[in-house]
């Protein structure tokens, strides 16, 4: 089991480097960031760009891995997302996963759109999602070129020279629960993303988050059965936060919320670890916000929950 965190991109440099740099000191296995226009509650605050915080964090980190969590077709193309990633991959000799995902509602379904247009459907962001991450692999793979004429996306000798440092790419983790996603995560991913069911936060319960997860990675077998695969290649990312454990109006498990103590913590990854998770990924204290938490107890569940996990 590996230990991981989220660095909202809240921060100015001067500030948000030390936290980049106190992340690794902590002994994360990584540390990444979202990647959105904006988010939820903090629509009216700072909020930096993913790509030139991550870029910053190579220079300013020495061996934690860095990554998006997630990147989505929303705002992006994948030529120029390949461009930036095979650089971010280069300054940071080596230590980029994308976590890519299909993307939501919210700011970036809307800041793009002109007049009358309308956010594109769940059907139509799979749709692009299922031609974006094909493409955005062979943009990785093929440096000297590709050419690439779809239904949403174009692509004409593209060239990525010299290619990534990882090889043949730099890993996907690709953020799927339906069908068509946990397909191409079968097809394309080095990892899978889950934040658990979302329709539970609000009224399930931690024990029916847990089972709802187990019916994904069913799912994601079968996906990989059909592909052709091992399910077993994949490693398995939990991103924390959005599960019943976390409502504030859900009563809390018995040792408290995965982030009261290092006990509680340490059932609750545990519960996810029997499922066969590789990573768990936790949010960076930030105060007065849903990501709030005693910063001496999240440094200890850093350093020790490994280990307590075995």
């Amino acid at each position: 089991m590996r230990l991981s965190t989220v660095i909202l991109p809240i921060h100015r440099w001067a500030e948000g480097q030390k936290i980049w740099r106190r992340a690794e000191d902590l002994g994360f296995h990584a540390a990444y960031t979202y990647d959105h226009l904006s988010w939820r509650s903090f629509r009216d605050g700072p909020w930096f760009g993913a790509v030139p915080t991550l870029t910053a964090a190579a220079t300013a980190t020495q061996s934690m891995r860095l990554g998006t969590l997630v990147t989505s077709p929303n705002f992006r193309h994948p030529v120029t997302l390949a461009k930036e990633l095979i650089t971010l991959d280069d300054i940071s000799d080596g230590r980029v996963t994308l976590g890519i995902g299909a993307g939501g509602n919210g700011f970036d379904a809307t800041t793009l759109l002109k007049g009358d247009e309308e956010p594109w459907t769940p059907r139509e962001r799979a749709d692009r999602f299922g031609e974006f991450v094909p493409l955005l692999d062979r943009l990785l793979r093929e440096p000297a070129g590709t050419t690439h004429e779809g239904r949403f996306y174009a692509a004409r000798e593209a060239r990525n020279v010299p290619g990534c440092v990882q090889r043949p790419r730099l890993p996907f983790a690709v953020a799927a629960t339906g069908p068509r996603g946990l397909g191409l995560a079968a097809q394309y991913g080095q990892a899978w993303v889950t934040t658990g069911d979302p329709k539970l936060f609000e009224t399930g319960t931690p024990e029916q988050s847990v089972e709802a997860v187990a019916g994904q990675l069913t799912k994601l077998g079968k996906a990989c059965a059909e592909a052709g695969r091992d399910a077993s290649e994949l490693d398995r990312i939990l991103l924390t936060g959005f599960t019943p454990d976390f409502n504030p109006a859900v009563p809390a498990p018995r040792r408290g919320r995965p982030l009261d103590s290092l006990e509680a913590f340490v059932d609750f990854a545990g519960r996810y670890a029997e499922l066969g998770f590789t990573e768990i990924v936790v949010h960076w204290p930030i105060d007065d916000s849903v990501f709030a938490a005693d910063q001496a107890v999240f440094e200890r569940i850093a350093t020790e929950a490994v280990s307590r996990l075995g």
